[in-house]
């Protein structure tokens, strides 16, 4: 048994189970609508059913938001001062921060985990899964050691399997000022994309600021001569403890067979390195909106998603997934309240030649 148990576990992440999907899908079919008109939320029932393996599900979702200090804050990356990890981190606990507020205003229940803050946060309702008060600054040399990221990692997915009869659905937020660009330098090499074309302000940098960023990150990776094809070199060298926490998290649902509703860039990116190191992943992915960094939309085609909200959102936290949580919901009340043509008294005969163009294909 390796030490870090989410190693061995991954290995059994299941495909979906594609014959109750076509259930799903035929069920959908016979209900008193036009086919498809109820177009992505008839996609995401299809996508619980073949989680679950139920045609009929309920929801019952939580928002785990991951919390750490980066040290590549030093070089001057963040229009934000560090203490704000803290101090927000007690905020979204408190449901007062934008996805707190979110959550407490639907009644989902939030899980704050401190993986690297600077402070002691015990005493506030967050729960410790700390490594070490932050990590190095990439700039000079790697974020942690390997033993560091794999511990990290593995916290992460501990939360998970600690809750996995409590919630089947997840929200992954975070909370570290500085992580947009340990985020986007993991993104520059795992991808080959330039760092131009995958780094973003964050919560908002002046225009010589943003080229500062660029510089750093472009040296964080010479200096670190990081390997592109070792995914946990990648992040033990250029990541956060809040990046390794959230791929954790991703892995354990994939696992236990819930569904991981992303938030924003950062959180994409957490899921994205959790699909490099097992493509099953993205089969439990729900992406909540639409990021307003750059590179976000790389990690959707890469991945073969789309975001089902575009509001303009840029702040993280798991702001998204309050919100998307209730389309879940949504494509419940559809197929568990919504009658069909026989319950409906509608002869459904005319539709029959319609079912047989239909090209519906179970991905």
């Amino acid at each position: 048994m390796n030490k870090y148990s989410f190693i061995d576990k991954i290995k059994d992440i299941e495909d979906l189970d594609s014959l109750k999907m076509k259930d799903a899908k035929d069920y959908l079919d016979n209900l008193a609508k036009p086919i498809g008109s109820l177009g992505r939320l008839e996609e995401i029932a299809i996508k619980f059913s073949g989680i679950t393996s139920n045609i009929h599900n309920e929801v019952r979702a939580c928002l785990n938001v991951y919390a750490s200090d980066n040290g590549v804050v030093k070089e001057n990356v963040s229009s934000t001062p560090q203490s704000v990890t803290f101090k927000q981190a007690i905020n979204i606990k408190k449901g007062k921060s934008g996805a707190g507020c979110l959550a407490s205003y639907y009644h989902y229940d939030i899980n704050v985990y401190d993986l690297g803050i600077i402070g002691n946060t015990k005493s506030y309702g967050i729960i410790d899964k700390k490594i070490r008060e932050s990590t190095d600054d990439i700039y000079l040399g790697p974020a942690m050691n390997k033993d560091e990221c794999l511990q990290a990692i593995q916290n992460g997915f501990d939360s998970i399997e600690e809750l996995k009869d409590k919630y089947n659905v997840f929200g992954i937020g975070e909370m570290g000022i500085g992580n947009t660009t340990t985020s986007s330098a993991i993104l520059h090499v795992l991808s080959g994309l330039k760092v131009e074309d995958v780094t973003g302000k964050g919560a908002g940098l002046t225009e010589k600021a943003y080229l500062h960023k660029i510089e750093v990150i472009k040296e964080a990776v010479r200096v670190n001569k990081v390997n592109k094809n070792d995914v946990y070199d990648v992040l033990h060298k250029l990541g956060g403890f809040d990046i390794c926490a959230m791929v954790g998290a991703y892995l354990a649902c994939a696992y236990y067979k819930k569904i991981a509703v992303v938030d924003g860039f950062i959180s994409a990116l957490a899921a994205y390195v959790a699909y490099k190191i097992n493509n099953k992943v993205a089969l439990y992915l729900i992406a909540s909106h639409k990021s307003f960094e750059i590179g976000f939309e790389h990690i959707m085609q890469e991945m073969n998603m789309h975001a089902y909200l575009d509001l303009n959102m840029r702040l993280g936290e798991g702001s998204g997934c309050p919100l998307c949580f209730e389309l879940i919901k949504a494509s419940c009340a559809i197929m568990n309240n919504m009658s069909t043509f026989k319950e409906a008294n509608i002869n459904n005969d005319y539709i029959e030649e319609l079912k047989q163009g239909d090209k519906f294909t179970v991905k």
